[in-house]
């Protein structure tokens, strides 16, 4: 097995900061490499809050993809046809600097943002649900387990407690599993590796 890094994500540790264009407010979940700026990362994983209709930010060379976690939101993406996007639709996937913009549909909406920079790094986006405890085998590069749910994660070094909307990252190759507190375990699992390594 090779080396293995564990870390705990809590939701109540993310300041809010403004969009890079100023539209919004986004809560880092995590950024690779550590420290980077909104011109540097390889790849980053974020919450938004969007409260009002305006466009996205551009991120030339980065390719992004995207979940409804709470709301309704109106996209238009590019030239393709507008559309509605709630917590049922797939994940979306476009390139960082298409031109986009977003509107609430009759209330706030909260979305899940992955960007990773072009040619250098792919992301996988699965949305799950375990009623009974889930084997997650991780693989190299980097795991995220994102918490829709109170659930725990039983790794290696110990069972981690998460509530909604905390995460788990786990670099490196790890066997865990994943079960309810009560109920149903919903998560976000979010793959990133190497370019061409998510084949």
């Amino acid at each position: 097995m090779r080396s293995r890094t564990l870390r705990i994500l809590r939701a109540a540790e993310r300041p809010p900061t403004p969009w890079k264009n100023g539209g919004g407010l986004t809560r880092e979940v995590i950024v690779h490499p550590p420290g980077s700026d909104l011109t540097r990362f390889d790849w980053r994983v974020s919450l938004a809050e969007i409260r009002a209709p305006g466009p996205f930010s551009s991120f030339p060379g980065i390719d992004r993809r995207m979940a409804v976690l709470e709301g309704r939101l109106s996209l238009s993406i590019g030239e393709g046809a507008g559309m509605i996007a709630t917590p049922e639709t797939p994940p979306l996937t476009f390139p960082g600097e298409a031109a986009v913009f977003a509107e609430p549909c009759g209330g706030p909406v909260t979305d899940l943002n992955v960007m990773t920079r072009r040619g250098r790094f792919d992301s996988r986006l699965t949305l799950s649900t375990a009623r009974e405890p889930r084997e997650l085998n991780a693989h190299a590069g980097a795991t995220l387990i994102l918490a829709l749910s109170d659930l725990v994660v039983g790794c290696p070094t110990g069972p981690l407690s998460l509530s909604s909307l905390d995460a788990v990252l786990i670099e490196g190759e790890s066997h865990c599993a994943i079960a309810p507190r009560s109920g149903a375990a919903t998560f976000w699992l979010v793959e990133i590796q190497a370019s061409s390594s998510l084949a």
